[in-house]
């Protein structure tokens, strides 16, 4: 996927979850933030941001941060971004057969599927069998190793566990996390900030519950899905 008007800033501060005060051109400006994770390792004073301009009048804000600069990683922070390039490979048959390790290619794919009490990021349809997906975004790493989550995340402990139910019912279900940067060795649950979304996963995935992650390659206008990397569920 490709941003249009992007250009660079510099990060002052971020006084809620929804709003940071960047430097563009010398000039203070409000930007929103399109993600409501912490972000504490990424959004520190200093660092080079880019940020998608907007022409909408109607808008609170002129600007989206979109990415940042964390050493030598670039960092896409855009948490509607992970599904907008699953979508992408789910379109194109060459790949989704080997994205998701399926015998038959996609016929039918429907976003927002509710099951249970849970509303999933996808249901496809391939062959004869039916899969939930749910997409993690993934911005949080610490030397090379990329974790999830960054907060507590009650809601992403069920959809784990209404996946693994999904399972028992027949169906096909993956968690798939999409790592917003390139170059990690592998990815793991963050359990010192959620020990109970480790516990989940795990339990899961012993169930038959596919747990896959993929790294990005980064652009400050652009994100695409590279390749598989490991995941590691154990503590």
């Amino acid at each position: 996927m490709r941003y249009s008007n992007v250009i660079e800033g510099i990060f002052l501060k971020r006084p809620n979850r929804f709003i940071a005060h960047v430097m563009i051109n010398g000039r203070e400006e409000t930007a929103h933030v399109k993600n409501t994770g912490r972000c504490r390792e990424l959004l520190i004073p200093g660092v080079k941001v880019y940020l998608q301009q907007h022409d909408n009048p109607s808008r609170k804000t002129k600007f989206s941060l979109i990415a940042v600069q964390k050493e030598d990683l670039l960092v896409n922070i855009d948490s509607q971004a992970p599904n907008k390039v699953v979508m992408e490979v789910l379109t194109q048959k060459k790949r989704v057969k080997s994205f998701l390790g399926l015998m038959h290619p996609v016929d039918k794919i429907r976003q927002e599927s509710v099951y249970g009490s849970s509303r999933f990021d996808f249901q496809i349809t391939a062959g004869e069998r039916q899969a939930f997906l749910e997409i993690k975004g993934v911005t949080l790493e610490q030397q090379g190793v990329a974790m999830f989550p960054d907060a507590p995340t009650e809601r992403g402990v069920r959809h784990v566990r209404e996946l693994q139910k999904a399972v028992e019912e027949g169906f096909l279900a993956y968690v798939v996390f999409i790592v917003q940067m390139q170059g990690i060795r592998y990815v793991t649950p963050n359990d010192q900030t959620h020990m109970e979304f480790g516990q989940a996963l795990r339990e899961a995935e012993s169930a038959g519950v596919k747990v896959l992650a993929y790294d990005c390659l980064v652009a400050p206008d652009e994100l695409r899905i590279n390749h598989t990397v490991p995941v590691k569920l154990q503590p």
